[in-house]
């Protein structure tokens, strides 16, 4: 690893050095979560720049929304690995590092020469991820994969419309791209404590279909879980359609009325407190999932005749769990996120005021800081490839060949 930074608040990872070839959302995501941990991360750009700048809104081009959010703590290098000049640039900047992330197809890879083994020939301790979409041992391997497609064939829109009884529907967000994320930080994180511990790099594939599978079926094996099996796949608790906010005499809230504990409560508070041992349907948990659509049902029933707020101070005051049903707009002015200081203001050199995000996880001796505004496509060229031994005339050379790019100098 490589010599720690004096940065305020550098975070845990202060040290790791890695070197970025993903665009988008699975790999940047990852990286984000790496950068705000203290990871010094190298963006390697096309010269036409990650295609998540060209998101909106955004207030000047190459520089949308989603790319700001994603790609703070980053230093951009703009480099044409279609040229000679580029690849050996990428190279170069590959024997400086302790990870190498890519997210394009491993055929992509081989193609430019960029497979596991040519980095390695460079840097024998480089640790080599990928986050592709379907392991390469399978008959899928080497498929095109996007989120959409990945949410499908794992059963997400089925089990939504399974659970709805309405169309099939995909997760309002990117949730593959980001569970797959997820999985390459821990990934990177768990093979720099092996080569901490051999001295040995080696490489990682990190599959988008398997590890969403690996996701769902966590709850959803069920019976299958048993050979023979024991009854069908599918959690009854999760695909039951009352399993949602639960609509009030005012509004919605949210809970979940679990253990017997909350269900002796929950009957106490509703003046039913002889049902819970008279009412078999409700007496264990056991019981419970084998009559879901009736307990839900009745929690339906039930909820709708007060008010939200009666409710809510009635299960706090309780040790129930319960919170609103909140709206986007909500969420951003959530009055715990403010007392967290989950939400800042900070001054983008170019992009002005902006509101982010803090990371949310709390160290006690590492604290994690924004250290560095999302950068312009090639800001940081010339600055990493000096740090890769490049001197001037030969940084301008790949500039002036179209092998690198970098904003124009005052």
């Amino acid at each position: 690893m490589t010599a720690k930074s004096k940065t305020t608040n550098p975070g845990p990872l202060n040290g790791v050095r890695i070197l970025d070839m993903t665009t988008v959302l699975m790999g940047p995501y990852a990286t984000l979560i790496l950068a705000d941990l203290g990871a010094d991360i190298l963006k390697v750009e096309s010269p036409e720049g990650d295609i998540s700048r060209q998101s909106t809104p955004a207030r000047t081009p190459g520089m949308g929304h989603a790319f700001l959010n994603g790609n703070r703590n980053k230093r951009s290098v703009a480099l044409n690995l279609k040229k000679p000049e580029g690849r050996e640039a990428l190279l170069a900047l590959a024997k400086t590092v302790d990870v190498f992330l890519y997210n394009v197809r491993q055929q992509a890879m081989k193609r430019l020469k960029l497979a596991y083994e040519d980095l390695s020939a460079v840097n024998p301790q480089i640790i080599y991820v990928g986050g592709i979409g379907f392991s390469s041992r399978g008959r899928y391997g080497g498929r095109a994969a996007y989120d959409d497609v990945i949410q499908g064939m794992a059963g997400v829109p089925w089990m939504a419309a399974k659970a709805s009884g309405q169309i099939p529907r995909y997760a309002p967000n990117a949730y593959a791209d980001r569970v797959s994320s997820l999985h390459i930080a821990n990934a990177i994180t768990a093979a720099l404590y092996y080569r901490k511990c051999t001295g040995k790099g080696q490489r990682v594939d990190v599959p988008m279909y398997e590890n969403m599978v690996h996701l769902l079926l966590g709850e959803h094996l069920e019976g299958e879980t048993f050979i023979p099996a024991r009854g069908p796949m599918g959690h009854p608790r999760a695909l039951a359609p009352d399993r949602r906010p639960y609509r009030t005499k005012d509004g919605h809230m949210c809970t979940l009325v679990y253990n017997d504990r909350q269900w002796r409560t929950f009957f106490a508070l509703i003046g039913q407190p002889e049902k819970f041992d008279q009412d078999q349907r409700f007496s264990s948990q056991i019981n419970r999932i084998k009559n879901i659509d009736a307990v839900y049902g009745f929690l339906s029933e039930v909820l709708q005749t007060r008010t939200t707020a009666e409710w809510t101070k009635l299960f706090l005051e309780h040790d129930l769990p319960v919170g609103p049903m909140q709206s986007l707009d909500d969420v951003l002015n959530d009055p715990h996120l403010a007392d967290t200081g989950y939400y800042s203001v900070v001054e983008h050199p170019t992009e002005g005021t902006l509101r982010a995000m803090c990371y949310p996880t709390e160290f006690s001796e590492t604290p994690v800081s924004n250290r560095r505004p999302a950068p312009l496509l090639g800001e940081h060229t010339a600055e990493l490839l000096a740090e890769a031994g490049y001197d001037q005339a030969r940084i301008d050379e790949l500039l002036a060949k179209g092998a690198a790019l970098a904003p124009r100098r005052a």
